[in-house]
């Protein structure tokens, strides 16, 4: 690949030198890459927080770009680590559920990856960030096949993420799913939801969240005050806000707390 892209998905933080340590690994093996941190801020072990992350985050990236996600509790176990193979993107992480939204999302291939000879030489168990997952990416960046580092699996392993029902042709019932660094709780309810509500009944939308009505609006300082509000996030899930405010603080919202939407009759 000409100029590659490898981005870095990981619950590291910002102290230790871990993703400094991978890049100086993808360096040393593809110097010609260009490396994009999308976070390293995932909360520590939350496999699901980074397959929120990356299934919202790869695609606005040019094709063929390598995306490595590293959120691993189950280092140095027997959990593999894979290459997903999509349509337009390549993914390198362990075997633990941190690709689920991409197998939702688009057609794969997944390699478990077993080439030893791609790896660092001097291998930890503890750090295969390091040691497995930049190597490999760094080799793909190359030209090297996906078919060279190992032999397909169909048996990769899928968190199941909640997803919202429709109990009534007027209701919808969904759930925090994540907390962002704002404060904002992005719930499991996406736009096409709301859409679909709205155009199967008439009426304004209630969004109720622990008790409390949460209007929503088109941006952010629409909302005049510190109440409790919603709107469409960047991503496309509704969201639960405080203008300039913390609405999981203020409001003791936490991830699993439930969402209901219902279209409510025009006063």
């Amino acid at each position: 690949m000409d100029n590659p892209i490898i981005t870095l998905t990981t619950d590291f933080g910002y102290k230790d030198p871990l993703s400094g340590v991978m890049k100086g690994v993808i360096l040393g093996i593809s110097p010609s890459a260009n490396i994009v941190d999308i976070s390293h801020g995932i909360n520590k072990y939350d496999v699901r927080e980074a397959a929120l992350t990356i299934g919202t985050s790869y695609i606005q990236f040019p094709p063929r770009t390598i995306h490595v996600v590293v959120t691993d509790p189950g280092v140095g176990s027997q959990r593999r680590p894979i290459m997903v193979i999509a349509e337009n993107y390549y993914f390198v992480g362990p075997d633990n559920g941190v690709f689920s939204i991409i197998f939702e999302s688009e057609y794969c291939e997944v390699v478990h990856v077993t080439s030893d000879h791609y790896f660092q030489r001097k291998m930890s168990s503890t750090f295969h960030g390091r040691d497995v997952f930049a190597p490999v990416a760094a080799w793909l960046s190359k030209g090297i096949p996906a078919s060279k580092f190992g032999d397909t699996i169909t048996d990769f392993v899928r968190l199941r993420l909640p997803v919202p029902a429709q109990p009534t042709r007027t209701t919808l019932e969904g759930e925090v799913i994540l907390i962002d660094h704002f404060g904002n709780a992005v719930t499991n309810i996406k736009a096409s939801d709301l859409e679909r509500l709205r155009s199967e009944s008439k009426g304004r939308l209630r969004i109720i969240v622990k008790g409390t009505e949460a209007p929503l609006k088109e941006y952010y300082s629409q909302a005049a005050d510190k109440g409790l509000y919603s709107v469409i996030g960047s991503m496309d899930y509704l969201e639960l806000f405080v203008n300039r405010g913390n609405a999981s603080s203020d409001f003791n919202i936490r991830v699993g707390d439930g969402i209901g939407v219902m279209m409510a009759a025009e006063k």
